[in-house]
């Protein structure tokens, strides 16, 4: 009995010591996952020195904790609230998001995580947020109008740095910011000013204490320093420099970059060539604008009794570029070039973008090739792509290509890009691809760099050509890698939202065109629309508020196809010298060009990354050359005060309507107060202002007569009023 009892207990040990073995071969969980256990524990915001003990964090740990505590807090994972108390944000009433401030002085919040609503903030509930600040929100009440709240915590400041123009005095200096999101004035350092002129462009870095010291109203003016003098605002070099600095679009290379950059080499080398097909022999071409200096396509068609072989030659950007190197990490932060009327922002230095990547005419040039051969209809027989060496034989301008296609002595080459683009787009608009025929504006710059007119953007046949080959190995390249499974960043574009195609059709419908939105929206259901209102005079409208109601393209790893291409496969491949994502692509390719092997390059993960990088850098410098756009024209309108012009209505508001000058592409408001023939009222079913005893209507698409009344050039406001045609002011 007693040796079973004895046998029974060593049993039982062994099987604790097993346990015991297994919980220290298994260790502790992490200390992210302990922190966050002993908030969830805790059950209420605690200090951090109850995180640390609840945690079980041992001496040794309580660094790293410390440190891991304040990245969960930057991270949002984590709250820190007044009185030096944490919590989790999952278990609070609070939202995380950005802070969008209006020039009348309130705000609204946007939340992070999708669907759910903007929060209202007034003044009041500011407290010490600045425009583009991250921040914690409480709800306090939900109006009408939706949720209203306040500032708990600014989380991360938007920006710390503002361009604005100095005002001095004999015993002060003040910056007054240029974006009226930040009403209020800096207070900077007379010494820090010495010499400059009031009136001059700045850049201000705010001397802002830590945020959470900050929060709660504002009881004084802000303080700075003047960290750069831009310069005359009038100038229009400053005006590029002042929306540079606004959008903080990075525009100075680091050192590391410029020393890679210097050590490229000028020409291509023996040992560049080798895996390399070489097509130097074939007639290449570039087509590109007058001003142009980067050209990163190169094209060649030839004609067979069978059909065409289309040859679409891209520098390589990725061979002089390599992952991770100071250069990649400086073009990924960019994520595109940004093009201004007199200037660029490139994505590459020089040596790079014009020169040694850049298919200049005579020069060796490394590039990756796209050949395409299709039958005499268009249809794809065989695709095939490879790293290859070209020469091209001759760059052409747009203009130039116009020219020629129009004259008996038109090389024979440009002929058959002619004949295999006409083919290429019946095949494209066949399948639903949408072509909005809209005007683009062109800013003319004299020779001194003033602004001498705007003009309308000429879109020829030259274009055409190289928009369907560009289309032709975007869509080639992306069929090969997709029907291989190889993750690779796209370009994606959803179809509209109902709700927006909903009030499109009210105004298609109000001029005569019947709209019935299907069950699925199709890119056929938009053309038919589109088709329907070519030749009539509210075609424009129709283009415009259409576009309207698409959504914006984006890069993703996740294929959803591209509506407005009607595309099921699409990607970016054709432009690494300026879009980050192409050069993405080209790894890609390159890496798995040969059909029996797979190698993936990037995660899908690493590729969401960069697509949300990448598409958010797109809309930046979209916005910044939509801004530049605006300070010119209100410049270009300033000395026209009292000028009568022809515009259509694009708009319309409560507070009056939009109206777009007839061949200036230059866009004004007329107030609802500076309609004083009548009382109006906005109808906002219909989407139209209506005088209460003459009832007369001023609707979207209609045509106006109007004089230009005022500019504002800080706020970019331009100010019209609408004249008879006896010229009397109404």
């Amino acid at each position: 009995m007693l040796f079973l009892k004895r046998r029974f207990k060593l049993i039982i040990m062994r099987k604790r010591t097993k346990k015991t073995r297994k919980k220290m071969k298994k260790g502790p969980p992490p200390l992210e996952t302990r922190i966050i256990e002993a908030l969830k524990r805790a059950g209420r915001p605690i200090f951090r020195r109850e995180i640390l003990h609840l945690a079980h964090v041992r001496p040794e740990e309580k660094g790293e904790a410390k440190a891991l505590i304040n990245e969960l807090v930057r991270s949002g994972q984590i709250v820190k609230l007044k009185g030096s108390r944490y919590g989790l944000l999952d278990m609070m009433t609070l939202i995380q998001g950005e802070l969008r401030v209006h020039p009348d002085g309130f705000g609204f919040v946007v939340p992070e995580k999708e669907g759910e609503e903007d929060i209202f903030i007034p003044p009041r509930g500011l407290k010490g947020g600045l425009h583009g600040d991250k921040v914690l929100a409480r709800i306090e009440r939900i109006t009408k109008k939706g949720p209203e709240g306040s500032i708990v915590r600014i989380i991360e400041r938007g920006r710390d740095r503002l361009v604005g123009t100095l005002f001095r005095s004999k015993s002060i200096a003040i910056v007054t910011p240029e974006d009226d999101r930040f009403p209020f004035d800096v207070i900077v350092p007379r010494k820090d000013v010495k010499g400059v002129k009031s009136g001059t462009a700045v850049v201000v870095k705010l001397l802002s204490p830590d945020p959470e010291k900050e929060l709660g109203p504002r009881t004084g003016p802000l303080t700075g320093r003047v960290v750069e003098v831009l310069g005359d605002p009038d100038d229009l070099e400053v005006q590029t420099k002042i929306v540079i600095r606004s959008h903080d679009l990075p525009h100075v290379f680091g050192d590391e970059a410029q020393r890679e950059a210097a050590s490229l080499p000028r020409r291509v080398r023996k040992e560049d060539l080798r895996g390399r097909r070489d097509l130097r022999k074939l007639p290449f071409v570039t087509i590109d604008g007058d001003t142009a200096k980067d050209f990163d396509d190169a094209v060649y068609v030839k004609k067979m009794k069978t059909g065409y072989e289309l040859y679409v030659s891209i520098a390589d950007v990725s061979h002089y570029v390599p992952m991770g190197s100071p250069l990649d990490e400086e073009a990924y932060r960019r994520g595109t070039s940004v093009y201004f009327p007199n200037s660029v922002v490139p994505m590459f230095p020089e040596e790079l973008s014009n020169w040694i990547a850049s298919l200049v005419p005579n020069e060796d040039r490394l590039t990756v090739t796209a050949k395409i051969t299709y039958d005499l209809r268009g249809n794809i027989r065989r695709t095939a792509f490879y790293p290859s060496v070209i020469r091209s034989k001759r760059r052409y301008t747009y203009s130039e290509v116009r020219d020629l296609l129009q004259s008996k002595e038109c090389p024979k080459d440009l002929r058959v890009m002619e004949e295999l683009c006409d083919i290429l787009n019946k095949k494209r608009i066949r399948r639903g691809s949408l072509d909005f025929d809209l005007p683009e504006p062109k800013i003319v710059i004299g020779l001194q760099g003033e602004l001498e007119e705007i003009v309308r953007r000429e879109r020829n046949k030259a274009h055409q050509i190289i928009e369907e080959f560009m289309i032709a190995a975007n869509e080639a390249v992306a069929t090969f890698l997709l029907e291989r499974d190889i993750p690779v960043l796209l370009r994606v574009h959803e179809p509209p939202d109902r709700e927006k195609l909903l009030e499109f059709k009210k105004y298609a419908e109000s001029v005569g065109i019947h709209v019935e939105i299907p069950e699925e929206v199709t890119p056929k259901f938009c053309q038919r629309v589109l088709r329907e209102a070519k030749g009539k005079p509210f075609e424009h409208m129709i283009n415009t508020l259409l576009l309207r109601s698409m959504k914006q393209a984006v890069y993703s790893p996740d294929n959803i196809g591209h509506f407005g291409l009607a595309s099921p496969k699409y990607l970016h491949f054709t432009s690494p010298i300026r879009r980050y994502p192409d050069l993405v692509v080209h790894r890609v390719l390159k890496a798995n060009r040969r059909r029996i092997r797979k190698r993936p390059v990037y995660t899908h993960e690493r590729l969401e990354v960069m697509g949300r990088h990448c598409s958010e850098r797109e809309r930046t410098a979209m916005e910044a050359e939509r801004e530049m756009f605006d300070r010119l024209k209100v410049r270009y309108m300033k000395d026209r005060i009292g000028e009568v012009f022809t515009g259509t209505i694009t708009n319309c508001t409560g507070f009056g309507f939009f109206v777009e000058l007839d061949d200036l592409f230059i866009d004004g408001a007329v107030k609802l107060v500076d309609l004083a023939d009548d009382y109006y009222v906005f109808d906002k079913e219909n989407m139209e202002l209506i005088g209460r005893r003459t009832g007369r209507r001023f609707r979207i698409g209609q045509k106006v007569r109007v004089r230009l009344e005022s500019v504002n050039i800080h706020r970019r406001h331009i100010n019209f009023v609408v004249v008879s045609e006896k010229g009397d002011r109404r």
